[in-house]
């Protein structure tokens, strides 16, 4: 693993909503910490509402985790382009986050601890 790469099972339970519904609720999400970056949480697929995420062509690669494969959430009102994230074959030290899926926190999406 990149050693300014790390990644911890997330203290307590955690949510994703976004237009007005929880997608999202786990007490089995992962912390990530990069370097001096804020921290992101990944979900558990299994506990991920899969119905509002719409996989998209956007792709991103990192050299410590690999090909990120992205998400559009779908709401009532909106679409949220390119809202979520996951690594579908993360690099070898980053298997962990392997089925796990991440947001990016907005005024639109909130990942938060409950």
């Amino acid at each position: 693993m990149a050693d300014h790469i790390k990644i911890h099972k997330a203290e307590g339970t955690w949510v994703v909503r976004a237009g007005g519904a929880v997608l999202g609720e786990s007490s089995d999400a992962l912390e990530l910490t990069e370097g001096s970056m804020p921290f992101v949480i990944y979900f558990p697929r299994k506990d991920v509402a899969m119905a509002f995420l719409d996989s998209t062509d956007q792709k991103t690669t990192c050299p410590h985790k690999g090909v990120a494969s992205y998400f559009s959430i779908v709401t009532k009102s909106t679409t949220l382009a390119n809202a979520a994230w996951s690594y579908e074959d993360p690099k070898p030290a980053m298997e962990r986050i392997k089925g796990h899926i991440a947001f990016y926190a907005s005024d639109t999406v909130a990942v938060e601890q409950v």
